[in-house]
């Protein structure tokens, strides 16, 4: 048994064409790549890849959240293009916004690309489950989860380091990050002593 809190996590790709086999689907790969690196904690993964529209993204996050998922991150669909619609799709199920997530991820993103403030990710809370929407492309969905670091010190903090105490806070389980890939931030009160 291990000694962190085991904790499922909803993954969602929303693309047309990789849902249809156009092409194969990246983002999830890099999702599970990513939490499995950056969380000691047992994941079981719930992954969904389904095609740009609105009510069926919303249901997909509905059912994830219904199944306890205590985080859902989607990729895909926050751009300005007509078929983009994941943040509706998200706000439309919300029952609390968190601003501050779609927030820093432009600004991470401003960092790499100017394009960044062409990207409408939001994050949101239903029920006590936080979704997070990211970037589309694997290096982005990286960049803002991580963060920017240059010779190991952090210049710009990524999102991810705010979503231990964020799940905390809605009921979740106590999330434990290996700091080398992102380092999750608690008020000293907040920090559970070592099992």
């Amino acid at each position: 048994m291990s000694e962190h809190d085991s904790i499922a996590i909803g993954i969602v790709s929303i693309s047309d064409r990789a849902s249809t086999g156009v092409y194969q689907d990246k983002g999830l790969p890099a999702l599970k790549d990513w939490l499995t690196r950056a969380l000691r904690n047992p994941i079981s993964f719930h992954e969904r890849l389904i095609p740009d529209e609105k009510e069926r993204i919303s249901a997909t996050l509905v059912e994830l959240v219904d199944a306890g998922c205590a985080l859902v991150l989607t990729t895909g669909g926050t751009g300005p293009a007509p078929r983009d619609v994941t943040p509706e799709a998200t706000l439309a199920i919300a029952d609390k916004e968190m601003p501050g997530f779609g927030e820093q991820m432009r600004q991470v993103s401003l960092r790499f690309v100017p394009t960044a403030i062409l990207s409408r990710q939001v994050a949101v809370i239903r029920k006590q489950t936080l979704i997070i929407n990211l970037p589309g492309q694997p290096k982005a969905i990286q960049e803002t989860l991580e963060g920017l670091k240059e010779d190991g010190k952090q210049l710009v903090p990524g999102v991810f380091g705010a979503v231990p105490y964020c799940v905390d806070l809605i009921g979740g389980p106590y999330l434990e990050t290996n700091d080398e890939v992102c380092k999750g931030w608690r008020p000293k009160g907040a920090v559970r002593a070592a099992k």
